[in-house]
């Protein structure tokens, strides 16, 4: 049995009807001419977002300007980049950074995208800010947290011994921001503009994705032309089912419109956090109007029988990287009925590719389910109950309370709200760490097992700039599960009247209260020193079973009574 890059017979006859109206409604041709006609009549959020289709060739412009700012880091010795941005600003370049690692020579890349203060002390520790660049990059040039994360690195730069000032920020933004403003008032090294035409979900092979990519010593032009690729594959029109970014979008909504709305990205070990960079793009794009893909990014990958008939599975296959146990997983799905294609990169440039393919996708899906693949109208909604919660907090001195569920409790609270069809996303306001990696993955396995669900998860406050507009927007079939840290070790934001865990904590209860807005079933947990001994918890009580850290206990128990 051979998995190709097309759907299994069984399935072609749900997405041919779609590809049949692709040919009759010359829909490739007019994407690529631009025509706003094929989501909406309006064409506002539309026709300014459509640059995405040819900036790989726009970007081949900034290739010196971007030789000159790897030249001056060069210069001014730089060990390290921190890239302080959210959503379409870091997940891109948190695949460079996990897929390609530095290049022989190139400083290490930090992609902060958190407010939660365990994590920006992490990163901090790691760094010597002497030595270290920061990357400063919002579309919009206000995003409150890039703004409270340049606060607290300016302070720390500029205290350190040998600082350069300025010279160690770099803005990434679009003309006329105020972050543009502010990057010349406070005399940053680097200014890039970005097109404006591009929406930040689809800015990875702009100025937002390819600066830190350079920094890391990758081969931009090399990028872009595996992009520029895929883009003339992409303009084929006659044959549609030959070309590779109108067929995956067309699979996807002709899938999702018959049921199998769990888009479910399985990838070889070096390219796990392009599903992370997928996630956000359907998400965003397609969580809408009560509709919508509901992408599932670094699920692991279980026996057939534990999925329902919710799900599309897309294997990304690096060659040269061992994949023993993944092929003979995903070889199950396929005997087990499942639709599954496979996409085979050549090598880690192929990401190039991938990101076009993708882009176009979701582009040609949004038409098939005919939702708006532009905007994120529901993403504001938890911007705004963050400053009332804000504002709360300056008025009173306190945090509003939320209640808070035990272990048990949400383990008997899941088991009536989990059923074929519905999804558990747990949100994660905490610092990572293996620990808490694992717990997580043992609790998506037990939720997976028992009640046959995907799981989603997501840090927070990074998820509200990738899924969170699909939490709220999409179709109303997602169970919540809030994990907040309880933030003992604050840090102080420079000229906020609030901490770092004040924002984090703030963000935690106005994504809440947005999601019960919307009828959501949402549930909070307040962690402890030790998050992943909760979780742990969490994950025993769905199985029925004893966590990890009571078995040890146990046995540290019975060791002393033998003797």
């Amino acid at each position: 049995m051979r998995i190709s890059d097309k759907l299994p017979p069984p399935f072609r006859a749900t997405i041919q009807p779609a590809l049949e109206a692709l040919n009759r409604e010359q829909v490739i041709e007019r994407l690529w001419s631009k025509d706003h006609r094929l989501w909406k009549p309006d064409p506002k959020e539309i026709s300014d977002r459509l640059g995405w289709l040819t900036v790989h060739d726009q970007m081949r412009q900034q290739i010196g300007q971007l030789a000159q700012c790897v030249s001056s880091a060069r210069e001014m010795k730089i060990k390290d980049v921190v890239l302080l941005g959210m959503g379409g600003s870091s997940l891109g370049p948190e695949v460079f950074r996990a897929a390609f690692g530095p290049q022989n020579g190139a400083p290490r890349l930090w992609v902060l995208d958190s407010t939660i203060p365990g994590w920006v002390r992490q990163v901090t520790k790691a760094i010597s800010p002497a030595r270290t660049l920061f990357l400063v990059a919002s579309k919009s040039g206000g995003t409150i947290e890039v703004m409270s994360l340049f606060a607290h690195f300016w302070k720390l730069v500029t205290h350190a011994k040998g600082n350069r000032g300025g010279k160690h920020f770099i803005a990434i933004t679009d003309p006329g921001t105020g972050l543009e403003q502010m990057a010349r008032d406070y005399g940053f090294g680097e200014i890039f503009s970005n097109p404006a035409d591009i929406g930040g979900r689809y800015s990875v092979l702009s100025l937002f994705g390819l600066v830190p990519a350079a920094l890391l010593g990758l081969n931009v032009s090399r990028l872009l032309n595996r992009a520029a690729g895929m883009a003339e594959q992409c303009r084929v029109q006659k044959d549609v089912q030959t070309n590779p970014g109108a067929y995956l979008g067309a699979a996807m909504g002709s899938l999702a419109k018959a049921g199998r709305d769990k888009v479910t990205v399985i990838a070889s070990p070096s390219l796990s956090t392009f599903g992370l960079w997928v996630e956000q793009l359907l998400a965003e794009s397609t969580g809408k109007e009560g509709t919508g893909l509901i992408p599932i990014a670094q699920e692991p990958v279980l026996k057939p029988g534990v999925y329902g008939t919710d799900r599309f599975f897309v294997f990304l296959k690096l060659k040269g990287e061992k994949h023993a146990t993944l092929d003979r997983a995903v070889q199950a799905l396929l005997k087990a009925g499942h639709p599954v294609i496979q996409f085979d990169l050549r090598d880690r440039y192929d990401l190039g590719a991938e990101f076009f393919r993708w882009e176009f996708a979701t582009a040609v899906a949004g038409h098939v389910l005919g939702i708006h693949p532009f905007d994120q109208p529901n993403v504001q909604e938890s911007k705004d109950n963050t400053n009332r919660v804000l504002d709360t907090f300056q008025s009173t001195g306190r945090l509003p309370a939320q209640p808070n569920h035990q272990p048990k409790e949400v383990a008997r609270t899941l088991s009536g709200l989990l059923q074929p069809g519905t999804y558990l996303s747990v949100l994660g306001y905490t610092t990572p760490s293996r620990p808490l990696d694992a717990a997580i993955g043992r609790l998506r396995r037990a939720l997976m097992s028992r009640y046959r669900v995907a799981t989603t998860f997501g840090y927070g406050p990074r998820y509200l700039h990738s899924t969170g507009q699909l939490h709220k927007g999409g179709p109303n079939s997602g169970v919540f599960l809030e994990l907040v840290d309880p933030m003992a070790s604050d840090m102080p934001i420079p000229g906020r009247p609030f901490t770092f865990g004040t924002l984090a904590n703030a963000q935690a209860s106005g994504d809440l209260e947005s999601l019960r807005a919307h009828d959501r079933q949402a549930l909070r947990v307040q962690l402890g020193r030790n998050p992943a001994v909760v979780v742990n918890a969490i994950a025993a009580a769905v199985t029925g079973t004893a966590s990890p850290s009571r078995l040890r206990e146990a046995k540290k128990g019975r060791r002393k009574t033998s003797r």
